[in-house]
């Protein structure tokens, strides 16, 4: 048996792997509307439009339509879950489960139905959903029921706004541009933000693109939590001595207004 026999099961296989891409040939460029996003004292939310094009080396394949779709994570940060029982008339805490990692922010905008566009394979390997996103890799062996505090954690945040799922918000134009609106709540998180781009057809992956989004406090808000975070003692003395000012000025104005 020759080499080139032996070696044609190998040479079928890769072919066979390759094929998707190579008939796909389809590659995303997108952007963000802006990259850096500043937490004032007015701060009350705001909007990122990420926008973009797939761009193609072959025609447009035939068979299901190309899908996108967008997932905008803060950063991430190990939590603990507690859960509260009645005892005696009163709620205490009395399990918890610490979550490894989770996004302070996320949300997910696509084109279609979640499940129809992406299947649990790809989402297990890519980390798109949400519950794929949160990584808790054990809890204590007195807990049965460690799930329910993940999804505990994802209603908690959805409620207030900081985890999203936005199905069929993505407008997707003749296969070849796509745009769509993330909406940052107000309390926000602090760091970098990363926009993620996925193309999908049969609920397969065929490129993605990444890009970053900074999110930073300026101005006095700044300058505050550097001294909290830094300077711990000078903002403590400081905090100090604007409560004894401002105590003296009221029994000031106080004792002015008896007179």
């Amino acid at each position: 048996m020759t080499l080139r026999t032996r070696l044609r099961p190998l040479f079928l296989a890769l072919g066979l792997a390759a094929a998707p891409l190579a008939a796909f040939g389809e590659e995303v460029v997108a952007g963000l509307s802006q990259n850096q996003v500043a937490i004032t004292a007015n701060f009350d939310g705001s909007d990122i439009l990420i926008f973009g094009a797939v761009k193609r080396e072959a025609p447009l394949p035939a068979g299901e339509p190309l899908q996108v779709i967008v997932a905008v994570s803060g950063p991430q940060v190990p939590v603990t879950v507690r859960r509260k029982t009645r005892q005696l008339g009163i709620w205490v805490n009395t399990d918890s489960v610490e979550v490894d990692s989770a996004p302070s922010f996320y949300a997910v905008a696509t084109s279609g139905p979640i499940a129809e566009i992406l299947t649990n394979t790809q989402d297990l390997r890519y980390r798109v959903t949400t519950p794929r996103a949160i990584r808790s890799v054990g809890a204590p062996d007195t807990i049965s029921d460690s799930e329910n505090f993940t999804e505990a954690l994802i209603r908690i945040r959805s409620e207030a706004g900081l985890y999203q799922l936005l199905e069929g918000t993505v407008d997707v134009t003749d296969q070849t541009l796509f745009s769509t609106s993330i909406s940052l709540p107000a309390n926000l998180t602090e760091g970098e933000y990363t926009a993620r781009i996925f193309l999908t057809r049969d609920g397969e992956v065929v490129d993605e693109f990444d890009t970053a989004l900074d999110v930073r406090k300026v101005g006095l808000e700044r300058i505050l939590y550097t001294l909290a975070h830094e300077q711990s003692l000078l903002y403590g003395l400081l905090s100090l001595a604007i409560a004894i000012a401002a105590g003296w000025g009221a029994s000031a104005v106080f004792s002015l207004l008896r007179k």
